[in-house]
């Protein structure tokens, strides 16, 4: 066999089902062919392997390891096909648009202005779904995202929302261990939590007029909430979001090292696919996302 030949898909799908119910006869009644038409079509599928896939355990059967590791590729390439297939044929003007964002920018800002939305599209249902790894848009059925970062997203089309206020904290522990810094140069020398591009403390330390810094070391995360527990934990110092810490600084939970900051490129990012026509529902509600967005910017 050819490393790059497929194997034949009705075999395939032969297989599937018979591995799924472990009987070639309620095989062939799903896929409804005969159980002989399902017992060649797996001879071929050996053949074009080179390896038994299947062993006969007294009046049933198993699979061997070889098609223990065939199994699960095949199973979820059948239900990708299926879910693809269903998004294809659907009425895209109904059922819910799904919309994919972080777990902060859900909860501090996009839930408490839904009811702007509804009220302006009442004909419309949203599905929030929360994350914070960039989504597969078809594979995930997400319409729109909104990711925290630089915006930089090949193939798909991203758009600066809104920037966050952030501002440097500390856990008390490890204050009283390194001392209160003198200057925002003094935290270059401290041990620091990281977003998941690791870039915005070079972007803090640059907008203070601090150009030399070492590269950046410690842990990081890909979510906000994350990057709190571990700045709470005495881990290092944190740029998290002014609105998300307010109540640990005040409650004496963590330490405000300097001023609240205003990253503009380190921002919540609209982002879509690049498909040159952009449906109707998912244009709506982009267009109540920048509207709502420069209204917050203004009122900032």
């Amino acid at each position: 066999m050819k490393p790059d030949r497929l194997p034949p898909l009705n075999a395939l799908r032969a297989f599937e089902a018979t591995a799924r119910h472990l009987s070639v006869k309620e095989a062939a009644d799903e896929l409804c062919v005969t159980p002989g038409a399902v017992s060649q079509m797996l001879k071929a599928l050996e053949l074009h392997f080179g390896t038994q896939l299947f062993r006969r355990i007294n009046r049933g059967m198993a699979l061997t390891p070889a098609g223990q590791s065939l199994m699960p590729p095949v199973r979820n390439a059948f239900r990708q096909i299926a879910e693809a297939s269903r998004r294809i044929v659907a009425d895209p003007g109904t059922g819910p648009l799904t919309i994919s964002t972080t777990p902060f920018f859900a909860s501090a800002w996009l839930v408490p202005r839904l009811k702007q939305f509804h009220d302006a599209h009442p004909d419309i249902d949203l599905r929030v779904v929360t994350g914070t790894a960039l989504v597969d848009f078809v594979r995930d059925g997400v319409d729109v995202a909104v990711r925290h970062g630089f915006g930089h997203y090949p193939g798909l089309r991203s758009e600066l929302l809104v920037a966050v206020e952030v501002v440097p904290v500390a856990a008390p522990a490890l204050l009283a261990s390194l001392g209160r810094p003198k200057d925002a140069a003094g935290l270059a020398r401290w041990p620091q939590v990281h977003d998941s591009e690791r870039k915005a403390w070079q972007r803090w330390f640059q907008a203070q007029g601090i150009e030399e810094f070492s590269a950046p070391r410690g842990p990081s995360f890909d979510d906000s909430g994350l990057m709190l527990k571990a700045v709470l934990s005495g881990q290092g110092a944190g740029l998290l979001p002014a609105a998300m810490i307010e109540t640990d600084i005040a409650e004496g939970r963590l330490v405000q090292l300097a001023n609240v900051a205003l990253l503009e490129d380190f921002a919540y990012f609209l982002v879509f696919p690049d498909t040159g026509r952009v449906r109707p529902r998912v244009a709506a509600f982009c267009a109540w996302m920048r509207e709502v967005a420069a209204a917050y910017r203004q009122a900032a």
